[in-house]
């Protein structure tokens, strides 16, 4: 079931709690809102675009700032939202999440039942990869928020996850023990869980994320967000356009899906608009972005949420393929003339976070600059996800679409002495140096390796 009108607002003064937060997207998305947000987060990189942004951080590990800091939350937070690390559920990682699904299920039910923290730590151990467990904090925030003095043992009103297809799955069982166990002091939440492509909520790329709302018994049954586009198929574009594998060598034919006067003219209120492309995102010139003026390819070597169907090369009028960690790697062809192709400048970090729906100039900090676009949450699909979670008018892309504002070195000082400690530098309550860089997407995890934080 999905959600086309505007009720009424849920919530009064929602709070977002964004954990494993990356550089924003969840932030950035309920900043459009105007909602006030919180992130935790993990990696020194992303917490540094984060304080240049102007959000507000906490620089820790969630499982760490769940055991020792969780009474210094503000109390007011009512909203839960995240996206847990997904390389081991990911189609592209190692698949030791996807192995230990019906055991990652299991300890759902037994922190349900109220099972000491401590011993399912001690047998989270034995899971090959630690990351997995990950997925099993937003319910472990859920469930402390009721043991919380500081919170008056208020539970959370609504909860917001989103992960790659994979984790579905959990996401159902989530809805299952909410809905029919409740949390142990006897909450009890309603629930919807879908796979939605986020093609259909004006991102202009192809990306499909499992996601999760419930809202605590008395606020009404939640919805998925209902598109506002229509979806990206591979098919019906190389049907239209006579080809079934662009080559950057030939000659391409570079026409819409659908004529924009025939859609303005005839498209009703509640039907979607076309799906948005990669130059309706980056084409033009805005803020320090110059625009890209000349029609282009892009060739990636990298899938699409498994879907063969969507990897490749496009044109610069379709969607990109699922912006990732190596969106540096995607090659970019411009058209000399109608024949003729060479290879241009690959996409900025500016332009991949535009096709992330980031605003334009964000200021992307600190290394591993890529791996945190890639696994960032598009700001405007979380922005359809909170206003259907908590009755809000659908999102304004164009609020977007506007060049993003830094902080002022005042303001990033602030930000960082109340997220790691210090004006100029992380402190005893970060984590460990060691622990603030994630480790490589490509390398195959180790028993023991040390957790890895990605929104």
């Amino acid at each position: 079931m999905t959600s086309s009108a505007h009720q009424h607002p849920i919530l009064d003064k929602p709070f977002v709690l964004d954990l494993f937060a990356g550089p924003g997207g969840l932030d950035v998305a309920a900043q459009s809102l105007g909602l006030p947000s919180l992130g935790i987060e993990w990696d020194k990189s992303a917490c540094l675009t984060r304080y240049a942004a102007g959000l507000d951080t906490l620089h820790a590990d969630v499982s760490a700032a769940r055991r020792d800091s969780f009474e210094s939350l503000p109390p007011e937070i009512n909203v839960l939202a995240g996206g847990p690390p997904c390389q081991t559920y990911s189609v592209a990682g190692h698949g030791a999440g996807r192995q230990a699904l019906e055991e990652v299920k299991k300890y759902i039910e037994r922190l349900m039942a109220g099972e000491s923290d401590h011993r399912i730590d001690e047998d989270l151990k034995s899971l090959p990869d630690p990351r997995t467990a990950l997925v099993l904090e937003p319910l472990r925030y859920a469930i402390q928020a009721t043991r919380s003095p500081n919170r008056g043992h208020r539970p959370y009103d609504v909860i917001v996850l989103e992960q790659v297809p994979a984790v579905e799955a959990l996401w159902r069982h989530y809805a299952m023990v909410l809905q029919g166990m409740g949390l142990p002091d006897g909450t009890k939440y309603k629930v919807v869980v879908g796979t939605l492509a986020t093609e259909t909520y004006g991102v202009p790329q192809t990306r499909s994320r499992a996601v999760l709302i419930a809202r605590r018994e008395g606020l009404g049954k939640p919805s998925l967000p209902g598109p506002t586009h229509y979806s990206y198929e591979a098919k019906e574009w190389n049907r239209r356009n006579g080809t079934s594998a662009p080559d950057p060598a030939a000659d391409q034919v570079h026409q819409p899906t659908l004529d924009d006067d025939v859609v303005a003219a005839s498209k009703g209120d509640d039907e979607p608009d076309p799906w948005r492309s990669m130059r309706d995102a980056i084409g033009n010139p805005v803020g320090s972005h110059p625009g890209r003026p000349k029609p282009f390819l892009v060739r990636s070597n990298y899938g699409s949420s498994g879907n063969p169907g969507r990897r490749g090369v496009r044109t610069d009028q379709q969607p990109a393929a699922t912006v990732t960690g190596r969106i540096s790697r995607f090659v970019v062809f411009e058209h000399l003339d109608e024949k003729i192709v060479y290879e241009g400048p690959r996409f900025s970090m500016n332009e991949a976070g535009m096709l992330q729906t980031f605003p334009p100039d964000y200021p992307w900090s600190g290394t591993a600059q890529a791996q945190q676009v890639g696994n960032a949450v598009p700001p405007l699909f979380g922005a359809h996800l909170l206003s259907a979670a908590l009755d809000l008018p659908k999102p304004d892309l164009e609020a977007l679409r506007k060049p993003w504002q830094p902080a002022t070195e005042e303001q990033r000082a602030k930000l960082r002495s109340s997220g790691c400690g210090a004006a100029d530098a992380c402190t005893d309550r970060c984590p460990p140096p060691e622990e603030q860089v994630p480790p490589p997407s490509t390398v195959r995890p180790r028993k023991g390796k040390k957790k890895a934080s990605a929104e």
